[in-house]
């Protein structure tokens, strides 16, 4: 008799506990999965443009021109190498730790706002 009980309250807890099943309706706000179905829906429907120095832009849904522009990977990574290098051939003396990370440092944020500044949008 204690086993039924105990199961029987077992199965009331899970049952009461299951998500409802049903979608939300259509005029509700999205959220999850299909707000994310939603945006993909809307990114397969813009139509980009291009200036003519190939900077691509296109048309919000709010009628604002928005734009591509890169975010500085390539330039942080390059400028980071390349600034670590020279920052250890200044610093001659003792282990060029510092050197090292110092150019790496200042390299990685001029590599960066270099490539930034090549794409500009107005």
């Amino acid at each position: 008799m204690r086993t039924l009980i105990l199961s029987l309250a077992a199965a009331a807890a899970t049952l009461t506990a299951a998500p409802a099943a049903a979608d939300p309706p259509s005029w509700a706000p999205a959220h999850g999965r299909r707000a994310h179905d939603q945006q993909r829906y809307y990114q397969q429907q813009q139509q980009y443009y291009r200036t003519d120095n190939g900077i691509r832009y296109w048309e919000g849904n709010d009628g604002r021109y928005y734009c591509r522009r890169t975010d500085g990977t390539t330039g942080l990574l390059i400028g980071g190498a390349a600034g670590a290098l020279v920052g250890r051939a200044i610093d001659t003396r003792g282990d060029r730790l510092l050197g090292t990370v110092l150019g790496a440092a200042g390299g990685a944020l001029l590599g960066r706002e270099v490539e930034r500044s090549r794409s500009s949008c107005r």
